[in-house]
């Protein structure tokens, strides 16, 4: 952390010597490294905004999939590549594609024309997609069916749906001692739950009552983005992506942070944090 803060630091007033690889690969870097560094996006952002022209295909993706991944909001910049993209979509891989789409869901981003192109696209590519893409688009077709639809259902069959989601649950699943951890705190409240709940649209839940629909994720540092100038840890965009989604599906969730978790010192002060998380539904 402390070698991107010194990184951070001194590219940000030196943004107008780097070229456009050099500009993606910076925020693909703290993106992948988990290091939050809000400044330094902001500063790319603007520099970028204008030599969007200068970007291939790869470095674009890598740009919409950093700020998607590190939960930047820069909508004038989100939206001037997502239209950049659409008139150069012949020119991505099925990667670029995937990222490109999972970003619009991270975003919010709604613009028709973009996702109807994009779905046309993708249609013509989908044999050539690994399963790290197809993960990426079944969270793409989850935000799509809360706001849209129509358009899952006009631009990708069932078969290739249910392609979707197999690629999605098919990572084996492995509880982290915290998990179990807090599994058994809240059986002993009486708490009553599943362990790794898969919901009908194959979100996994780590602890969950479905038939009320409440579901509590204890989240790891992958959750997380590190800030080091600051000492805190910020959630990513994949971890508030996937709240988006569950509350669109009807899920009232409750997150642990592992570094609340990690604090508590006492059984008695980690009853009392979760009966303060949950209140009522205890």
């Amino acid at each position: 952390p402390q070698l991107f803060e010194a990184i951070a630091a001194v590219a940000g007033s030196r943004l107008n010597e780097f070229n456009s690889q050099d500009l993606a690969n910076t925020v693909w870097a703290f993106a992948t490294a988990g290091v939050e560094a809000p400044q330094l996006f902001e500063g790319i952002a603007a520099e970028t905004g204008s030599r969007l022209k200068e970007f291939n295909s790869q470095n674009l993706a890598n740009m919409a999939w950093a700020f998607a991944t590190a939960g930047v909001e820069a909508p004038e910049l989100f939206e001037a590549i997502a239209a950049e993209a659409v008139s150069r979509l012949n020119e991505f891989d099925s990667q670029g594609l995937a990222n490109i789409a999972w970003a619009l869901a991270c975003f919010n981003c709604l613009d028709l024309m973009s996702v109807e192109a994009l779905l046309r696209r993708l249609a013509e590519v989908s044999a050539a997609l690994c399963d790290v893409s197809l993960s990426q688009l079944h969270q793409f077709v989850l935000f799509l069916r809360m706001n849209h639809a129509e358009l899952v259902s006009r631009y990708l069959s069932a078969s290739e749906l249910a392609r979707l989601r197999m690629a999605f649950t098919s990572s084996p699943v492995r509880p982290s001692s915290l998990q179990r951890e807090v599994s058994a705190a809240l059986g002993q409240l009486g708490w009553t739950h599943e362990f790794e709940h898969v919901t009908e649209d194959g979100l996994s839940l780590d602890l969950a009552q479905s038939s009320s629909r409440l579901a509590i994720e204890v989240d790891g540092p992958s959750h997380y983005l590190r800030n080091p100038a600051r000492g805190c840890w910020v959630e990513n965009g994949a971890t508030r992506l996937k709240s988006r989604l569950l509350r669109g599906l009807g899920w009232k969730v409750t997150r642990i942070p592992f570094f609340e978790w990690d604090s508590l010192t006492t059984e008695t002060a980690k009853r009392t944090y979760l009966e303060g998380k949950l209140g009522s539904r205890l």
